[in-house]
């Protein structure tokens, strides 16, 4: 993240939308497991970041990749192509993808482009988590 003002206020208009609100957070849950939180427009100006950052994860040979777009506000064409291969590169090493979109204007993308049915979207982390193999409820009731 970046230092914030000496103020702490933002001004008028400092909150508009600008390409560095794109951020991704990464966490760890497990040494198998990473889960990428998308922040922001993940458009065209970002898909270079993305595509880097998801080779990065996938060259570490993780069992899963959770990429979670709860904070993401907008997807573009470009941004679903980054998508999509990052998740056949780790299918192809065994590996799952799963993707959290719990906002219906950001799960639409997805349904409109029929991807949908071809990536495994989950409405929370924790249902992304256990269907992925981590996170998983304990097998003794």
């Amino acid at each position: 993240m970046t230092g914030s003002g000496s103020s702490g206020t933002p001004k008028k208009g400092d909150d508009a939308r600008t390409p560095d609100e794109f951020r991704i957070d990464e966490d760890r849950p497990s040494a198998a497991t990473v889960v990428l939180t998308i922040h922001g427009d993940a458009d065209m100006r970002a898909a270079s970041e993305l595509r880097g950052r998801l080779g990065e994860v996938i060259d570490d040979s993780p069992r899963a990749v959770v990429l979670d777009l709860t904070g993401a506000t907008f997807l573009d064409s470009m941004t679903l192509g980054v998508f999509l291969t990052a998740m056949k590169q780790l299918r192809a090493r065994g590996g799952r993808f799963r993707v959290v979109a719990p906002r219906a204007e950001i799960r639409r993308i997805f349904e409109m482009t029929l991807l949908d049915r071809v990536f495994d979207l989950d409405v929370t982390r924790q249902e992304a988590l256990i269907a992925a193999g981590d996170g998983r409820a304990s097998a003794a009731a």
